[in-house]
């Protein structure tokens, strides 16, 4: 009889290999691909500060690319005001160091940024469209204080009201930052509670920041493909982006995430992603290191 500790783990995970989620399923690769390439929207989500997951991200973005080559990467990482030099980075025309200079790097993300340059560097290689997906972050300290309604037209950053987070969003991030057995954020009680609007409202910003980004570009180049580099809090079981998404009418998304589990949790709910890479077990995280440039 199979170990008490393993019986949620019914089916194995090797690694370098694709599983569906719902049923622990091997999913080939090239086949995967190919689907993936008829779709309007594939989401790479990430653990912002693990090597490993970006990786991941650039093999998947270069498959893709191969099989689009009108392939769009969007980034989590940069506002909308950055678009003009993510042109120019892409054009050739910046060095590496003048690149993260001019989109204030240390400002506006502040990982490490030798996380993200093979990306980059593949994106300005290959002539690849990078588009900023992201709005400033004041507007989503302004949205969570004071509600969306509050915030000027002017100022909203081109963004359109979020449709209202569902009760499974909400006690998804309730899951994610309520520490058990005591109160979440601005001493919220449970996900129900008026004290956590405030939590979610900015969350939602941020959701949908990346989906009108993400719409933006595809009513400009609407047979292209656009792979998302975003934070994997923002895409699972659909809520996030993928939600703020079918609500702007783009409903052909797919989510996909990793994992380093030997096993896939047959137990586990359903739907978290369309598909899990199974990757090597990362080295520590870098984290945000001291204030620095990398060097052209």
């Amino acid at each position: 009889m199979a170990d008490d500790a393993l019986t949620h783990y019914t089916a194995p995970h090797p690694r370098a290999a694709w599983i569906e989620p719902a049923s622990g399923a091997p999913i080939d690769s090239a086949e995967l691909m190919n689907r993936l390439a008829t779709k309007r929207v594939v989401l790479l989500g990430e653990t912002h500060d693990v090597d490993e997951i970006h990786r991941w991200q650039l093999h998947v973005a270069t498959c893709l690319h191969l099989l689009r080559r009108d392939a769009l990467v969007g980034f989590e990482m940069f506002p909308r005001r950055a678009q003009p030099v993510l042109d120019r980075w892409t054009a050739g025309e910046l060095s590496t160091r003048d690149f993260l200079i001019e989109v204030e790097w240390e400002k506006v993300w502040g990982f490490d940024p030798e996380l993200y340059l093979p990306l980059f560097h593949f994106c300005r290689q290959q002539n690849v469209r990078m588009i900023a997906l992201n709005c400033e972050r004041p507007l989503v300290t302004r949205v969570g204080v004071e509600g969306w309604d509050a915030i000027p037209e002017g100022e909203r950053d081109g963004l359109t009201p979020a449709a209202p987070a569902t009760a499974a969003y909400r006690r998804y991030l309730f899951g994610l930052v309520g520490a058990s057995g005591r109160p979440g954020p601005f001493g919220a009680n449970g996900p129900d509670d008026p004290a956590f609007d405030r939590f979610v409202r900015a969350q939602q910003c941020w959701d949908r920041a990346f989906a009108c980004n993400i719409a933006r570009a595809l009513a400009e180049r609407p047979d292209a493909l656009m792979v998302g580099v975003i934070g994997r809090g923002h895409l699972e079981y659909g809520h996030g982006t993928p939600f703020q998404l079918g609500a702007l009418g783009i409903d052909d998304v797919a989510v996909l995430l990793t994992t380093t589990r030997g096993h896939h949790d047959a137990e586990a709910p359903g739907g978290i992603a369309d598909a899990i890479f199974r990757i090597d077990e990362p080295e520590p995280p870098r984290g945000r290191p001291a204030k620095r440039v990398a060097a052209s």
